[in-house]
């Protein structure tokens, strides 16, 4: 059994600025993958956001098809109660690290932004719109929102939320977004949804400067 709040390791990136850190956005990989994967997204964000810290934990858990990547949650068994019950555990985790960071920082959660990819967005979404006091918002590149009927009872926050998808991608269905989007603006949050024409489960160029735009947007 994993300790219910491990030791994350990962790379971090100080503010470009060089000065104390002003913001915190906590990069989240995919299922199999790890942190350096994803920690190239904060250099490209710093020109946005020079005051900001950037920290691309390792997920908890080995990965159960992959020992040299780590897991938010298993995904061997994806019936809806198992996903739910994987992306609630992870959920968990990582509050607790996202509370030992902010304090750290002598930040709010008002300086807070998640970015995720794949696993990485469904962990994030579910932490997202349950984190009080609200964050400052989340992007979601090639994700889902897992059991978007337990929302009605659970939503606590409604921070702004982007979400990028490749219409080719070929591992987490495109109509994810779609699904996604509908379900959160039902519930009263600001949703910008950007499909990526011929875009594999990927993060290109362009879904970077969306991204981008919308953390120095909402950090303004």
């Amino acid at each position: 059994m994993s300790s219910p709040n491990p030791t994350f390791t990962g790379p971090i990136r100080k503010p470009r600025s060089g000065g104390k850190a002003k913001q915190l956005v906590i990069l989240l990989h995919g299922w199999g993958a790890d942190g350096p994967n994803l920690i190239d997204l904060g250099d490209a964000f710093a020109s946005v956001l020079p005051d900001a810290q950037f920290m691309a934990p390792n997920a908890p858990h080995v990965c159960e098809v992959n020992p040299y990547g780590y897991q938010w949650f298993s995904l061997m068994d994806r019936q809806p109660q198992h996903m739910l019950a994987g992306v609630r555990s992870a959920a968990e985790i990582l509050n607790h690290f996202i509370d030992e960071q902010l304090k750290a920082l002598s930040l709010e959660n008002s300086k807070l932004a998640l970015v995720g990819f794949s696993q990485g967005t469904m962990v994030g979404l579910q932490v997202a719109l349950r984190r009080v006091p609200p964050m400052a918002g989340m992007v979601g590149f090639s994700g889902a929102l897992i059991a978007p009927d337990e929302l009605a009872k659970e939503i606590t926050a409604r921070p702004p939320i982007c979400l990028i998808h490749g219409q080719e991608d070929d591992v987490v269905p495109f109509a994810s977004l779609k699904a996604a989007t509908e379900a959160l603006k039902s519930h009263g949050i600001d949703v910008a949804s950007h499909p990526r024409p011929f875009l594999g489960h990927s993060i290109d160029l362009e879904g970077m400067k969306i991204a981008a735009e919308f953390l120095g947007k909402i950090f303004k």
